[in-house]
């Protein structure tokens, strides 16, 4: 009891290999998985042909056709005889049958010998006049499509197989355009190694405006290398890691975890006013100063055997698919964002209980190191989510009211001290009940009042002047002056 599987090669009935012949002209029945590949015509004569073609016509998807195929190949195996199995190309190449095959075989002990064939990499790269190397990437189309993210390194090539109709083409090309140009050149390859062989290249936002079938690949290229920049994370990983080696930097190798602490706050402070700023291009240099950071934390870590990227990566992916049970799981949030952030909060709760870590404080995880209105605005969302607020927007106003008359009432520099804390924290909750998050907008006031009081400084060296030299009445008059610019910009 066994089962042969043979590879029928990419479509030329000259690229059948001789030990694939043989075994099929032995056979009594030859079991092929589709009937729509060239070479079928071709094959030798005697054995009974059968094919599997009615499932996929019946089947929702090519899991369950997959599936299927296997069920019955298995069935037949198990009523004694060896069963011929034949695909196109190589069994071990894009052969999604013959991985779910080996094993249920090996679980039932059943025995699986492989002829194998030429795949459609070979005279797909002939066509192509390319090597496999450096680092072609092999990828199914479906599985392509299914994804939100390419799983693809852009610095080398890659190939996507069974690129089989235009609908396929589509999702295959929005899901590439997440990571390279619309306008990137791939190319079709339609048939290779076959006499309808054609090659086309063409932009990626036309792929799927072109015919396709169950012989057409893509060949994606890498991305353009523009100065010897790569474009890849684990390329910039390498570039990182250069820096640290014994050839590389001096400064880089004696940094540590506490010596660049302040760069990565410089970094992120960066970052905010990018996007404060709503300046893209400025926001995507500004990422990568912030990217530079965390890499070169991580090879830091690296390098004295603390942990890798890769340890860094799975513990927030992990933590991602733990905390959104609504998404990677059967927990039903109906929709509601606010029913999301309380099913948060229980789920940290109990990673903290799983951990050993005791009882503690919900506010406990916001860092003490986060600018103080921003603190306060998180720990104020964060009692909310376990029901410490005000019922409505008005006993908020009376707290903000109450506050302000605390503040007039103080006697000590003390009492002030502590009563204006109180006044700023409760207006930070007021913030939230209006949907404004407080450090945003006190960010925001603080541009408008730089970009107001430089206006003031213009105006005055323009008189020949210093700002000290004006009076007040002046400066209100400038301040007016560019407030009502900004109107009249906002309203334009």
């Amino acid at each position: 009891m066994a089962i042969v599987v043979v590879g029928l090669g990419p479509g030329n009935p000259g690229q059948i290999t001789r030990e694939a012949w043989e075994v099929l002209a032995q056979a009594q029945e030859v079991h092929l998985r589709t009937q729509v590949h060239p070479s079928v015509p071709y094959l030798p004569q005697g054995p009974r042909y059968h094919s599997f073609d009615d499932l996929y016509e019946a089947a929702e998807d090519f899991t369950q056709v997959y599936e299927a195929i296997v069920e019955r190949l298995v069935a037949l195996a198990e009523q004694g005889g060896d069963v011929i199995y034949a695909v196109p190309g190589d069994p071990m190449v894009a052969e999604g049958t013959v991985t779910r095959l080996l094993a249920v075989c090996r679980e039932k002990g059943i025995a699986v010998r492989v002829v194998n064939g030429v795949s459609f990499i070979e005279p797909t790269l002939a066509a192509l006049g390319r090597d496999a190397l450096p680092g072609l990437q092999l990828v199914d189309a479906t599985d392509l499509a299914d994804a939100y993210h390419p799983p693809i390194n852009p610095d080398y090539p890659a190939l996507v197989a069974q690129l089989y109709s235009r609908g396929l083409a589509s999702d295959v090309k929005l899901t590439l355009m997440n990571q390279y140009p619309d306008d990137h050149v791939v190319t079709l390859v339609h048939a290779a190694g076959t006499a309808e062989q054609r090659v086309e290249p063409l932009a990626l936002y036309e792929i799927d405006r072109r015919e396709v079938g169950h012989l057409t690949a893509l060949y994606v290229p890498p991305l353009e290398a523009i100065q010897g920049a790569v474009t890849s994370f684990e390329g910039f990983q390498n570039t990182i890691a250069h820096l640290r080696a014994p050839e590389g930097c001096p400064w880089d190798r004696e940094q540590t975890h506490q010596s660049l602490r302040r760069n990565l706050l410089e970094e992120t402070y960066e970052v905010l006013e990018a996007i404060d700023a709503g300046d893209p291009d400025r926001l995507c240099e500004e990422l990568g100063d912030l990217l530079l950071q965390v890499v070169l934390q991580t090879q830091i870590a690296i390098d004295e055997g603390e942990f890798n990227m890769g340890e860094v990566i799975r513990h927030i992916d992990a933590k991602i698919k733990r905390r959104h049970p609504h998404v990677w799981g059967d927990v039903d949030v109906k929709g509601s964002a606010a029913q999301v952030a309380v099913n948060w909060e229980h789920i940290k709760a109990q990673e903290r209980a799983e951990n050993g870590e005791g009882q503690r404080s919900a506010l406990d995880g916001v860092p003490k190191t986060l600018p103080a209105l921003a603190q306060a605005h998180e720990y104020d969302q964060r009692a909310v989510r376990l029901g410490f607020d005000w019922a409505d927007e008005a006993g908020v106003i009376a707290k903000v009211r109450e506050e302000i008359a605390e503040v007039m009432a103080a006697q000590t520099q003390a009492e002030r001290f502590r009563e204006i804390g109180d006044l700023l924290l409760v207006v930070a909750v007021w913030a939230r009940w209006l949907g404004v998050n407080p450090e945003d907008a006190l960010r925001a006031a603080n541009r408008r009042f730089y970009e107001r009081f430089t206006y003031i400084e213009e105006r005055a060296r323009e008189q020949g002047r210093s700002v000290s030299e004006m009076t007040m009445e002046e400066m209100d008059a400038l301040w007016n002056e560019i407030k009502a610019q900004e109107r009249r910009k906002d309203a334009e």
